[in-house]
This record gives C-alpha cells, structure tokens and sequence, in this order.
C-alpha cells in the first residue's frame, strides 16, 4: 500500500494555501465517496444476478426432479432429452454462482456474502485411504525470543484428491527346477486367465465391460481414453475380450435366471434396442426383456436379483418361454404378448398403477383435464397409503390395504364408471378411463396380496441402464450382440440391487470362474460373493 503524505504544518500555513488545501482534500473526497458509491452499485447488481442465479438454480432443481418422477417408464425420448438439457443449465448456473462476486475487491476488505444456501459439507468417507502429510513450521525456535520450541497440538484438515486409474504389467515368473540328482525338471503350472490366451486381467475386463454396460462408454470411446495413457488397444481387441468374457459368464447368469424365476412374484418389461440388420446396412428392432425379484419393500431378506433376455423380435412366444418354468403373479403393463402366459392359470397378472396414472397426467399436461386431475388426486391417495407400508410384512401390508385403499378404489371406480357416462366416446380422456376399468380386476388384485406392489416400476428402472446405452452406442452390432447384453446388464443390475460395485464385483468373479467347480456356480452369485483377499506382491 501506498504510503500516505505527510501534512504541512498547520500553524505557520499561509490562510490561501490552507484553503487551497482543504478544497482539495473536499474534492479527493468527494471522489473517493463516488468511487464507493459505484463500489456499491457494482456490488449490488453482482448480489442481485446472484439471487437471480440462485432463484432459477431452486426452480431448475425442482424441475428436474418433476420431471424424473415423470419418468418412469416413458417410452419417449424426448423427456430424456429435456432432462439433460436442464441439467447442463442446471452445471452453468451452479459454475457461474461459484464464481468470486466482486468483480473490483477493495483491499483489505471482506468477500461479499453469496445469497442463498449453501451445499452441505458432508465428511470425506471413512473407507477412503489417507495419505498424511505433515506441514512444519518454517521457524526452528522461537522467533520472539528464541527459545525451544515444544509440541502443543495440531491442526488437521483433509481435502478430496483424486489419482487417475493407471494400467500396469504383471509379470507372471514361473522358476524352473532341476533335481541334483535325476536332472528332474519341476515347474509350477500357469495360473489360469479369464481368457485363454487373452492379455487382459481380470480387472481391465471388469473395467471395460462396466464402462460399456453400466457407464455407457462405446467401445471406441474407451479406445480413445486408453490411447491417452499411451496404451494402444484396438476396438478388435476390446470386442473380443466382451464376447470371451460374456461367454465365461453365461453359466453365472443362468444360475440367476434360476434364481429370479424361482420367485412367487415377478416384475417384467421390454425395451426396443435396435440391431444391425446383416448385409443391410440398416438397424432392425430386437427386444430386451427384464424380469426383476425383488421382495424387500414386503419385508423379504431374500436377495433381489434381475435377469435380462434378448430376442430380435417382440412376439409373444418369448416371454412364454422366458416364463415356461414361473409359477406365481406377475406384474407387467397391458402387452399383449403376456396373454397367452395368463390363460394357463398358473400364472396371474398384477396390473400396472403407473401406466394408469401417466395416461391421465399426460392428458392433464395437454388439456388441463379437470377428470384427469381428480383421477390423478385419487391415485395419489393410494401412493401415500403405499409409502407408509413400504418394507412391511406381506400380512400387514394386506390388512392396512384392505382397511384404506379398498375404499378408496371403490369410490375411484364408482367415480370412473360416472364419467364415462358423461364423455364423448372418442375422446382421450374416454381411452384413458376404459383403459383404467377394463384392467381393474388386475389393477385391484394388489390388494389381496400384500407380497404385491402397487406398480411395476421395479421392472422400469431396470431398463434405465439400456435406455442409456442405447442412447450411446446407437444399436448391438447383432443379434449375438444384444445377446452378450443381457448377460452383462444381468450380473451389473443384481449387483446393484444388492448394493455392490460392478466393477469390484466382476473383478473378483472373474478372477475365479476359470478354476471355480461348474456345479457350485451359485457361490459366485453378488449375494454369496466373500471378496477375495489380496495377493501378495509379485516382488515380495
């Protein structure tokens, strides 16, 4: 800083000259007290866009959350679409918000406070490892007096770091032998590779195969990032480590089908996924079937699980197969195909709420449908009901829906059968209400049945993960490649159903299916899965 001028002395200052000075000093003033005052002005605005900022942030956030919960289950790209948008806004504002306020600091001065809440600091988590490193002071005595300095206590604050994965050699050295006497040659065997002959390890296969089915990265991409750290591997390469390790994974997932199908209640769906016509250079639409176990909200233990199943078709004659051996309810939305599975007897249909409550939402998005807003009210009243039973036993649930919600559907229908008597006939509104009471005995049936849901919205967030990829990587090479993904969204969708990381889970898998017994597959399934400890050190 600037050092101040001295003032002249006062007393022996000529009354011209102390007038002079003082009109001067008036003038620097009233300079500075403008300069403030633009200061302000400045500062003010900057508070103002920031308010601003932080106001369309809240309203942008609470959108995004809207629409999510529209999401289940639409078909529609477009609401994908207009979710991402809002994110990308959502990432500017949020940056820009970030940003230091005052453009013109004033030294020595405190930064303005940023209006609006601010994130909550969590702790970094406890599993992570720490790397301790201890800042000594520059002194080595006392730089008052120069006295010992002694330990008194210490200050510790952590920040988060990240180190980018890295690719490593193992050399894998295997001594050779010889008796002194006989010349006998002894060697140890070579351990086993996920892939005969392959140069990739368990866990680089992991990666790749979690980064293209779970994290959405094509293969070219990922070819593009290994490129990067100076390891050139070929899309080639990386297609045939998928299709090896989708192969030493089929026994795996079949143990899952058996598992998943062993259930008394089941949640199924389809998704398109378009497939590269051969010899046409043209897509053709395969389908992708998800059919989810997952008896937890009803206070079940047993471990969910989901098993995927392609088809390059969407003929009814697949899921009959898929369901040949189930034996139970099943809760799908109105496709047809599903039919010829229910009129064996063996199995039963649980209908679908949310297809009913996003027919009526979509009409009252359109027409501002005062039918369609109370029908929306009423079925809301049956999602609070199911929000205080979530993780129940299947007797409780039964005996609080009977008591609330049958009631309440009988009202709703009663109300339902009053409107259509009032609408015209081709109108969507009608659709929506004939769509509604033609499906009540299976819509209803959840009732009865405290081991059901209301919806099958556990089937639809299953096909999330394809959605995503689909949008990624545009469409299976064939029909061979939709098949080698619905083993890999298999294994990656149960180990997230039981709380487990993709990747550290098929790392451990494939580290031991080449040696592990065919007959005891169901040991490597996520819920049975004890991590394998680490191995020692190659140069230990």
């Amino acid at each position: 800083m600037a050092a101040r001028p001295a003032l002249p002395n006062l007393d022996t200052l000529h009354p011209e000259a102390l007038k002079a000075l003082i009109l001067t000093q008036h003038e620097a003033l009233n300079v500075q007290a403008e300069q403030i005052q633009a200061q302000r002005e400045r500062l003010h605005s900057q508070d103002e866009q920031l308010a601003g900022r932080q106001a369309e942030i809240e309203r942008l956030q609470l959108l995004i959350a809207k629409l999510r919960r529209m999401q289940f289950g639409r078909r529609s790209e477009k609401l994908e679409r207009q979710i991402e948008q809002l994110e990308l806004q959502l990432d500017e504002l949020a940056t820009a918000a970030a940003e230091p306020a005052a453009a013109y600091p004033t030294p020595g001065a405190a930064a303005p406070a940023t209006p609006g809440r601010k994130p909550t600091r969590r702790p970094l988590p406890g599993h992570l490892p720490r790397e301790k490193r201890t800042i000594l002071p520059k002194e080595t005595a006392c730089p008052d007096c120069g006295g010992e300095l002694k330990a008194l206590g210490e200050d510790i604050s952590e920040i988060l770091e990240y180190v980018p994965a890295h690719f490593q050699v193992i050399q894998q050295v295997r001594p050779k032998l010889a008796c002194t006497h006989c010349d006998k040659i002894v060697q140890a065997e070579a351990p086993s590779r996920p892939i005969a002959r392959g140069l990739a390890g368990p866990g680089l296969l992991a990666h790749v195969l979690v980064s293209k089915y779970c994290d959405h990265l094509p293969l070219y991409r990922q070819e593009e990032i290994y490129a990067r750290v100076g390891v050139e591997l070929e899309r080639t390469t990386l297609a045939d480590w998928v299709g090896g390790a989708s192969q030493l994974l089929q026994p795996l997932v079949e143990a899952l089908r058996r598992h998943v199908m062993s259930a008394t209640k089941l949640h199924a769906d389809d998704t398109p996924v378009p497939v590269l016509a051969p010899g046409l250079g043209r897509t053709k639409t395969g389908r992708l079937w998800t059919y989810v176990r997952d008896d937890r909200p009803a206070g079940d233990a047993t471990p969910p699980g989901v098993w995927f199943g392609y088809s390059p078709d969407r003929k009814g004659e697949h899921p009959q197969a898929h369901l040949h051996h189930f034996s139970g309810t099943l809760q799908a939305d109105g496709y047809a195909g599903f039919d010829k599975v229910y009129e064996t007897g063996r199995i039963r249909e649980a209908a679908c709420w949310a297809h009913v409550r996003r027919k009526f939402y979509d009409l009252q998005v359109a027409h501002q449908s005062p039918v369609a807003q109370e029908a929306l009210e009423r079925i809301g009243a049956l999602y609070v009901i199911e929000s205080d039973i979530r993780g129940r036993p299947p007797d409780e649930r039964r005996e609080i829906r009977q008591t609330r919600a049958r009631p309440l559907l009988v009202s709703f229908r009663q109300w339902l059968e009053g409107r259509l008597n009032k609408l015209s006939q081709k109108s969507d509104t009608t659709a929506a209400v004939k769509y509604a009471l033609g499906r009540w005995e299976a819509l209803t049936r959840y009732v009865d049945d405290g081991g059901l849901e209301i919806d099958n919205n556990a089937a639809e967030r299953a096909l999330r993960a394809v959605a995503l990829g689909r949008k990624n990587y545009l469409f299976a090479g064939s029909d061979t490649g939709g098949e080698r993904a619905a083993i890999l969204y298999s294994l990656i969708g149960t180990a997230k159903l039981n709380g487990l990381d993709p990747e550290s889970y098929l790392r451990d898998v494939l580290s031991r299916l080449p040696d592990h017994p065919i007959n005891r597959i169901e040991e490597l399934l996520p819920w049975n899965v004890v991590p394998l400890a680490p191995g020692p050190r190659s140069d230990q």
